[in-house]
Formats: C-alpha cells, sequence, structure tokens
C-alpha cells in the first residue's frame, strides 16, 4: 500500500537518474573509438612522410654514388691488373721457350759427347789418340767447348730460375685480379641494390604526395640560387677591390720613387678573395668548360665515362682531357690532383667536391654554379653549388 502513496517522479528526472548512465556510457565509448581513430589515423599503414621520404631517396642516391665510385676504382684497377697479368703471362711463355731452345742445345752437347768420347777419363783418352800432340789438341779444343757447355748450363738454370719467379708473379697477379672483380661485383650489386630501394620509395607516392616532393626540391632549388647569388655578389665585389688596388699600386708606382716601393708593394699581401689566376689555366678552362656545356642534356649512368653518358668524376675527367688535362678516374683521386683553394676564391673550371667521403664532384663555372651529372634518372645540367647545402661542399680543388 505505501507504494500507491508514492508520487510519481517526473519523466526528466528519471531520464536523468535511469538513463544518464547509459548515454555516459555509449557517449564515453564514443569519444575513446574517436580518439583511437584519430590517434591511429596518421599510421594506419606505417607509410612514411613526404619529407621522410624524400631524405631517404636522397640517402640512398647519395650511397649508390659512394657505392659507384668504389665500382669505378674497382673496375680501373682490374683493368690495370689485367694488362700486368697479361704481361707476365706473355713473358712467361717467351722464357719457357728460350728454356726449351736451352734445353735441346745442352742435349746436343751430350750427344755430341757421347759420340766423340769427350766423356771418357783423360788416361783412356790419351791412350786412345793416335799421337801426344793429337791428344793435346783434342783435350785444348773439349776445354773450349766444356766452357760453352758450363755456361749454357749456367744460363739455362738461371732462366729456369727467373721463369719461375715471374710465374709466382704471375699467380699472384691472378689472385689479386680475382679479388679485385669480386669488388667489382659487389659495388655492381650494392649500386644497383641501392638505386632500386631509391625508386621503390618513389612508385608508392601518390601524384598528391610527389607533388609535395616537387615542391620542397623547388624550395631547395631556390635556396641554393640565392646562396649562389650571394658567392657571386660577394666574387664580384672582391674582384673590383683588387682590381682598384692594382690600379692604385700602379698609379703609385709610376709617379712615386724608388723610397715609395716598399709601400706599393701592399695590395700583393692584402687578402684577395679571387686571386689572378695563371693565363694558361684560364685557357685551359675555357676549353674544358666549353665541352662541359655541350654535355649537358646527357643523361647521368653510374660507371659511365661518355661520350654518351657520365657518372660525376667521368663528367669531370671528360671535361678536362678535353683541355690537355689528365685526371683520375674517381673522386677519391681527383681530389688529390691539383691545388686547393677557398670557396671564395674558386674560379671557372675548378673542380668542387662534396660530401666527407668526397662521392660527388661538379666542375665550377662561376657565379656560385656548376655543370654536374647528378644522379641516376637525372641529366647532366648546371646547378648552384649550394644545391644539397652549403655544409656539403667539401672543397674546391683547381687541376692544372
Amino acid at each position: 500500500m505505501a507504494s500507491q502513496h508514492r508520487k510519481p517522479r517526473p519523466a526528466g528526472t528519471r531520464v536523468a537518474g535511469i538513463r544518464t548512465p547509459a548515454l555516459a556510457t555509449a557517449a564515453l565509448t564514443s569519444v575513446a573509438l574517436l580518439s583511437q581513430t584519430a590517434t591511429a589515423a596518421p599510421s594506419t599503414d606505417d607509410k612514411p612522410s613526404v619529407e621522410e621520404v624524400e631524405k631517404k631517396v636522397d640517402d640512398l642516391y647519395r650511397q649508390a654514388e659512394s657505392a659507384t665510385e668504389k665500382y669505378n676504382a674497382a673496375k680501373e684497377k682490374a683493368t690495370k691488373q689485367r694488362k700486368q697479368v697479361d704481361t707476365l703471362l706473355d713473358d712467361v711463355a717467351q722464357r719457357a721457350q728460350k728454356l726449351n731452345e736451352a734445353r735441346e742445345e745442352l742435349g746436343s752437347y751430350a750427344a755430341a759427347q757421347y759420340r766423340t768420347g769427350a766423356s771418357a777419363p783423360d788416361t783412356a783418352t790419351f791412350l786412345l789418340a793416335d799421337s801426344p800432340q793429337d791428344y793435346f789438341d783434342q783435350t785444348q779444343l773439349m776445354g773450349r767447348v766444356t766452357e760453352r757447355q758450363k755456361s749454357a748450363v749456367d744460363d739455362y738454370f738461371a732462366d729456369q730460375a727467373e721463369t719461375m719467379k715471374k710465374r709466382q708473379e704471375a699467380s699472384q697477379s691472378l689472385r689479386t685480379l680475382t679479388d679485385s672483380q669480386n669488388d667489382l661485383k659487389t659495388a655492381k650489386a650494392t649500386v644497383q641494390k641501392k638505386l632500386g630501394s631509391a625508386r621503390a620509395l618513389l612508385s608508392q607516392l601518390t601524384a598528391e604526395e610527389k607533388a609535395r616532393l616537387a615542391a620542397i626540391e623547388e624550395r631547395k632549388r631556390q635556396e641554393a640560387a640565392r646562396k649562389a647569388a650571394e658567392l657571386a655578389e660577394q666574387q664580384r665585389a672582391a674582384a673590383e677591390a683588387a682590381a682598384a688596388q692594382q690600379e692604385s699600386g700602379d698609379s703609385a708606382g709610376s709617379t712615386g720613387s724608388s723610397s715609395t716601393d716598399t709601400s706599393s708593394s701592399s695590395p700583393s699581401t692584402a687578402p684577395s678573395a679571387s686571386p689572378v689566376t695563371d693565363p694558361s689555366y684560364a685557357t685551359k678552362a675555357e676549353k674544358a668548360l666549353a665541352f662541359a656545356r655541350a654535355q649537358i642534356g646527357k643523361p647521368y649512368v653510374w660507371g659511365a665515362t661518355g661520350p654518351d653518358s657520365y657518372d660525376c668524376s667521368g663528367l669531370t675527367q671528360a671535361v678536362w682531357k678535353a683541355a690537355g688535362v689528365s685526371l683520375p678516374r674517381v673522386t677519391y683521386d681527383q681530389v688529390n690532383a691539383g691545388t686547393t683553394v677557398s670557396l671564395s676564391a674558386a674560379q671557372p673550371g675548378d673542380l668542387v667536391f662534396f660530401y666527407a667521403d668526397v662521392t660527388h664532384v661538379g666542375i665550377y663555372i662561376g657565379n656560385g654554379m656548376m655543370i654536374h651529372a647528378p644522379k641516376p634518372g637525372a641529366y647532366v645540367r648546371e646547378e648552384s653549388i649550394y644545391y644539397d647545402g652549403e655544409s656539403s661542399i667539401h672543397s674546391v680543388v683547381r687541376p692544372a
């Protein structure tokens, strides 16, 4: 009965008291699901960002270029060793022929001794002689023959020892050649693997991501161009200052006495960002640059030295060869094939090297720009020396 006297609760209160926990649970569940979805969305397939892809691809291209230089060095070494092995084998063959001829000559001596009885004891030879004089004549003759035989035997054994030595050298050279060929195969496989990984990463990008990647590269290009313009302005200002100092010094020298000669020498000791270049170098550099410009548009192919395609060091080697200057094949050696100068003193024709491991090179054309074979999939082109940032520049070398 007591329940009949209870006042009915308002609908709203009942909703608040009874339904709220269910609604709250549903709401919390929805929030949790939404939060999980929001958290999981960026990494649903663990796909790297465009920036990460760009960095990874650049790293792979650099690693491929490093492996390319190792491939070039191994190939050059293997080629030299093959020539050395061929020379040694030819020498061994000639010596073997000479030994055979010497062996035949010794055989003829032995046969002659047998026929003439020269190998008989002296007492028997004396008793068998027609006269004492005949014995002494025969003994004198055989003495001269014996001396020839002894010389022939000595030559034979000397040639035999030298031939054995050459055979050992040839065998060692063949083993070294095999090692170089194995290094060549390893470097080639490394290059192909790195390039394959880079292509795979790029192939996974959507059209939108490729557009974003292109935008990133364009920003880098604009920044590199800005830095190149700054360097060009600095070099121009330094050249003008040096020319003004030179003109001032010449003027003072033409009007002053010998007592003022000491003061007129100060411009030569003043630091100059653009020192006067040897005229013969400028002539060679002009030829080198003319050849380099003619290669623009040709594809980068790792291990290539022209004339239809190049890698970076293959291009610089060919460029300076056109000017009559012989450079080594790989960047590691090219960096030591000249005089190192400061970046501010760079002149057209100088070689600009990149990265701590010296795995890339281009030829400076002035105004902060260079011509180089950049990377696989690209073509020989003009580009700012700051294309990969100022910190990537290793050194500048004047090769002639």
